[in-house]
């Protein structure tokens, strides 16, 4: 099992000129910051070697709605 991302170099390297690829795989997600679906997005993008960011993804919460608590 590996920890932390020490022990994962020490037990797979690591590739210091890796250049991610862009394919038509990549495309731009409307899913926000922090949300399960964008952690999802970015993960896949790991997966298939593509970059991480793309240019065209939500920058922003405008139209989003959320829960609110009321005070206690």
């Amino acid at each position: 099992m590996v920890r932390n991302v020490f022990e994962a170099i020490e037990k797979y390297g690591h590739d210091e000129f890796f250049k991610p690829r862009v394919t038509e795989e990549f495309q731009p997600t409307d899913a926000p910051a922090g949300s399960p679906e964008k952690i999802a997005v970015l993960a896949k993008r790991v997966e298939l070697g593509l970059p991480l960011w793309h240019p065209e993804d939500r920058a922003d919460y405008n139209g989003l709605t959320g829960a609110v608590r009321p005070r206690d």
